[in-house]
C-alpha cells in the first residue's frame, strides 16, 4: 500500500466516525432531553438540552485530539483514556436511562446501540489511526531507506568517478611530469654545453683583450712619458716666458715709476715757480694747466700761474675732464 491509499483508508475512517459521532450525538440529544426534562423543575427545562451537549461536546474533544495525537505519533496518557469512557459510560447510562426506569429490556438494547457504537469507534479509530500512522511512518522510513540508499550508491558512483578522474589526472601528471623532467634535463644538458662553450670564448676573449690592454697599457706609459717630457719642457719655457714677462713687467713698472717721478718734480717745479712776471708760452702755459689740474687746484690758482686768463684756464680744465671721462678704466 503506497501513501496514496494510506491517506485514502484515513480520510475514510475520519468521515465514517464523524458521521457516526454525529448521528449518536443526534440521537443522545432526541434520547436524553425528555429524561432531563421529566427530572427537571418546570421553571427549568428550557436547560434540559444542555446535559446532552456538554457530554456530545465531551466527546467530540475526546475524538478530535485522539485523531491528532494519533496522527501525530503521540500518546495523551491516562486522562484521555479516563474523559473517553467516561464520556463513552455517561452517553450510555443516560440513553438507556427511561427504558432502565421503565424496565423495558428492549428499549434498554435499542438506546445502547448508538452509546456502544460510539464508544466502540472511538476505540477502534484511535487504533485505526495509530495503526495507519504507523503504517505511513514505515512507508516514510522504508521510502527514507531507499532513498539513502539510492543516495549513497549515487555517492559511490561520484566518489568512483572520481577516483578514477584522479587516478587518470595523477597518471597523465606524472607522465607530463616525466616528459618535462626529460625536456629539463635535455635543456640543463644543452645550457650547460652553451656555457662550457660561451665561457671557453669569454676564456679567449679575455686573454685576447689582456694582451691588447698590456700593450694599450706600454703605448699609454710611452705616451705618458712623452706627454710627461713634453709637459716638464713646456713648464720650463713657460716659467722661463713667465720670469722675461716679470723681468719685462718689474722693468715697464719701473720706468713708469721713474716717468711719474719725473713728471711730480716737472709738475713740482712748474706749479713751485710761482705766477710768471708776463704770460707764459702756449705750450709751457697747457703744461702748468695740466699740473694744477692734476694736483687738484682751483681755475683760479692755475690762471695765475700759466699768467693766462681764468676762462682759457678754465676750458683747459674742461678739456681735461673730458679726456678723463672717455679714457678707458685701467684695473
Amino acid at each position: 500500500m503506497n501513501r496514496v491509499q494510506i491517506r485514502s483508508s484515513e480520510r475514510a475512517l475520519s468521515v465514517g466516525t464523524w458521521l457516526i459521532v454525529g448521528g449518536a450525538m443526534l440521537y443522545s440529544v432526541l434520547t436524553v432531553t425528555p429524561l432531563m426534562a421529566a427530572h427537571t423543575p418546570a421553571a427549568w427545562r428550557w436547560t434540559a438540552p444542555i446535559l446532552p451537549l456538554v457530554v456530545d461536546a465531551a466527546v467530540v474533544i475526546v475524538v478530535r485530539l485522539d485523531s491528532v495525537l494519533a496522527r501525530l505519533g503521540g500518546h495523551g496518557g491516562a486522562w484521555p483514556v479516563a474523559l473517553r469512557w467516561m464520556t463513552g459510560t455517561m452517553t450510555l447510562a443516560l440513553n438507556i436511562g427511561v427504558s432502565a426506569l421503565a424496565g423495558d429490556l428492549v428499549g434498554v438494547a435499542v438506546h445502547s446501540v448508538a452509546p456502544l457504537l460510539l464508544i466502540v469507534t472511538a476505540e477502534a479509530g484511535l487504533a485505526y489511526r495509530r495503526a495507519l500512522t504507523a503504517a505511513v511512518l514505515a512507508v516514510e522510513a522504508r521510502k527514507r531507506d531507499e532513498q539513502d540508499a539510492r543516495d549513497r550508491a549515487a555517492a559511490e558512483r561520484e566518489e568512483n568517478r572520481l577516483r578514477a578522474a584522479r587516478e587518470q589526472r595523477e597518471r597523465e601528471a606524472a607522465i607530463a611530469r616525466e616528459q618535462r623532467e626529460h625536456e629539463e634535463r635535455l635543456a640543463r644538458e644543452e645550457a650547460e654545453r652553451q656555457d662550457r662553450i660561451r665561457r671557453e670564448e669569454r676564456e679567449r676573449a679575455e686573454a685576447a683583450e689582456r694582451a691588447e690592454r698590456e700593450a694599450r697599457e706600454r703605448r699609454e706609459q710611452m705616451r705618458e712619458q712623452a706627454q710627461a717630457e713634453r709637459e716638464r719642457l713646456d713648464r720650463q719655457a713657460a716659467q722661463q716666458r713667465e720670469l722675461e714677462a716679470q723681468e719685462r713687467a718689474e722693468g715697464e713698472r719701473q720706468a713708469r715709476v721713474r716717468e711719474q717721478e719725473r713728471m711730480e718734480r716737472e709738475r713740482a717745479a712748474l706749479l713751485a715757480a710761482g705766477p710768471p712776471p708776463v704770460k707764459l708760452p702756449e705750450d709751457q702755459a697747457r703744461a702748468t694747466v695740466a699740473a694744477a689740474f692734476a694736483a687738484g687746484m682751483p681755475v683760479r690758482v692755475a690762471a695765475e700761474l700759466s699768467g693766462w686768463s681764468v676762462g682759457w684756464s678754465s676750458a683747459r680744465y674742461q678739456e681735461h675732464r673730458d679726456a678723463n671721462a672717455s679714457a678707458p678704466a685701467v684695473g
